[in-house]
């Protein structure tokens, strides 16, 4: 079976994305390929045919960072489109989920050319590594959806 293309798709693709909250930090990683090569981002990438979106969260996850992450719930489902002279040159419909980490070790492996742990303030306040507004707002959310479920069970 042939795959959509990535680059001016005749259809959105769907992805996942991992919002890793352990010890009060999130982790990022930072894009070796477009879109957003470069950037610092949330683990994830593109489901496989038949695959579910927890157990692309679980695959992709592992592939970019080495870690063994449980998705707990979704934090947001939203749009990447990115135009170019009036086409679309990337179109990707996103679910993100909130994730602990259950085993492995922290890596940058496949797509992702370097990992690192955020604290709060990283993400808010200096914003050192240029993180897109998206990326912060979903970060923030499942930041704070971690903090309450850290609450319910203390």
């Amino acid at each position: 079976m042939e795959k959509l293309p990535r680059e001016f798709p005749f259809a959105p693709l769907v992805g996942v994305g991992a919002v890793i909250v352990h010890q009060d930090r999130v982790l990022l990683i930072r894009r070796g390929h477009e879109p957003l090569k470069g950037c610092w981002t949330l683990p994830g990438g593109l489901l496989e045919l038949g695959e579910s979106l927890i157990e692309g969260t679980i695959r992709e996850t592992r592939e970019e960072t080495g870690l063994i992450v449980e998705p707990l719930e979704l934090v947001e489902l939203l749009d990447r489109i990115d135009r170019e002279n009036g086409r679309i040159r990337f179109h990707y419909v996103i679910a993100d989920y909130l994730c602990r980490v259950t085993g492995g070790q922290l890596s940058a492996a496949s797509d992702a050319l370097d990992a690192r742990w955020l604290d709060r303030i990283e993400w808010n306040a200096n914003n050192p590594l240029a993180l897109d507004p998206v990326t912060i707002r979903v970060i923030e959310k499942g930041w704070r959806r971690a903090q309450s479920r850290c609450n319910v069970v203390q």
